[in-house]
């Protein structure tokens, strides 16, 4: 892919063609597909690329896609992706791109006809992008907002009912692409799934305006409602933020487990040959002895670096009355209290749970032992690595003057 693009310069120059050509081409039918749409689509796309960490070319594709994605939806539903994908790469011709580039961009925009199949982790982020009202509390604005123009635009009245039905039928087909979106949204999903499925049996006709905003009825209770409201959405963020930092740090340490798992069995192999053809053929070899004792040096050396990044470290596993009081306890690790009876831990538990400031405050302290233990592990290993890269570089130099001074 091309290295000389200025692909920040570039993503502005798409964001203004973009908000130029709905603008040109606004119509008050397009209720939902039109730039407050493709303005969150974009912003959920940042959000998913920005956690995968994607390099510049792969991150602009993602973004060029998700503003592009819907842009021809005011020609006609039908097959707007195909004729998306045709409007962004002919803007993009001008600019000096990779065609391999523009490919991944059009095949991500193609990616989001329904039913989605995603073939890589661009096209699952922007397909993930499109569908991520789903898993929000903003979907049940939305879906209105895409039946309003569905009754619009093909001149149809459906009812509330047979359009849960196909909502619901939708949802329960749709699986997130990306393990971020599945982490963050899958149970907000759910329970927007649940609430058609609710309303659907209690067969709930009220209008729009009533159902947007429940038992509010004067200004003073819409403030209260707005004010629970955000304090539901912050105490769910926290606790998202919570499950996908503990699921990456889980990954990091199988992922550091796996490479000392990789020096073991390397080095073990190593020194396994070397004592063999050593002892066999010391004498014949004598010249080579030396260069073999570094070799087999180094390769313990690593090992037992990689075996103490590995090792675990098991604290005492108790806890008093005492520590509960002071919060001075992590009730969420097993280490502090795998020694002490039921009936303790399961008080200390509800303690915990009736404690926002305990729970949060555990939960804080989980995350950082968690990058503490993360922290040692990346250390020992990496100092491992670096033994065995160095030791196996001047080992392999040794042998080759000892051959050559025979």
């Amino acid at each position: 892919m091309s290295t000389k693009v200025n692909y920040t310069k570039l993503l502005q120059q798409v964001k203004k063609f973009v908000l130029s050509y709905y603008k040109a081409h606004s119509d008050p039918k397009f209720t939902y597909h039109n730039i407050d749409h493709t303005n969150d689509v974009v912003s959920a796309a940042k959000k998913i690329a920005d956690h995968y960490q994607l390099n510049d070319a792969d991150y602009f594709a993602v973004l060029v896609a998700a503003w592009f994605h819907d842009i021809a939806y005011s020609a006609g539903a039908e097959n707007h992706e195909e004729k998306g994908a045709v409007i962004a790469a002919d803007f993009l011709k001008g600019f000096d791109l990779d065609n391999e580039l523009v490919q991944h961009i059009t095949d991500c925009i193609l990616s989001t006809k329904l039913p989605q199949n995603p073939k890589d982790i661009l096209q699952s982020i922007v397909c993930d992008a499109d569908l991520f009202h789903l898993g929000t509390n903003d979907f049940q604005r939305k879906t209105k907002l895409l039946r309003k123009e569905f009754n619009t635009l093909y001149g149809t009245d459906i009812s509330k009912e047979d359009w849960r039905k196909k909502t619901m039928q939708l949802m329960e087909e749709h699986d997130y692409h990306t393990d971020y979106c599945r982490l963050l949204l899958n149970e907000t999903k759910q329970n927007n799934l649940h609430e058609l499925e609710r309303k659907l049996k209690a067969k709930d006709d009220k209008p729009d305006e009533e159902e947007s905003i429940p038992f509010a009825s004067t200004e003073d209770d819409m403030r209260i409602f707005k004010n629970d409201k955000n304090k539901q959405e912050l105490s769910k963020g926290v606790e998202t933020m919570f499950r996908l930092t503990s699921s990456n740090h889980q990954r990091l340490s199988n992922m550091a487990d796996s490479k000392a798992h990789i020096m073991i069995s390397v080095n073990a192999i190593i020194i396994s040959l070397l004592l063999s053809l050593l002892l066999r053929n010391m004498t014949a070899h004598h010249n080579q002895v030396i260069p073999a004792i570094m070799l087999l040096t180094v390769n313990l050396v690593t090992i037992v670096f990689s075996i103490l990044a590995t090792r675990p470290n098991i604290s005492q596993g108790t806890f008093t009355q005492k520590d509960i009081d002071d919060r001075n306890v992590n009730l969420l690790f097993f280490g502090n209290f795998y020694k002490m009876g039921f009936d303790d831990y399961r008080h200390g538990m509800i303690t915990l749970i009736n404690d926002n400031e305990f729970l949060y405050g555990s939960l804080i302290k989980d995350v950082y032992a968690q990058g503490i233990v993360l922290g040692r592990k990346y250390r020992l290993l990496r100092a491992s690595y670096n033994v065995f890269m160095f030791g196996l570089v001047i080992s392999v130099i040794a042998f080759v003057i000892s051959s050559l001074i025979r």
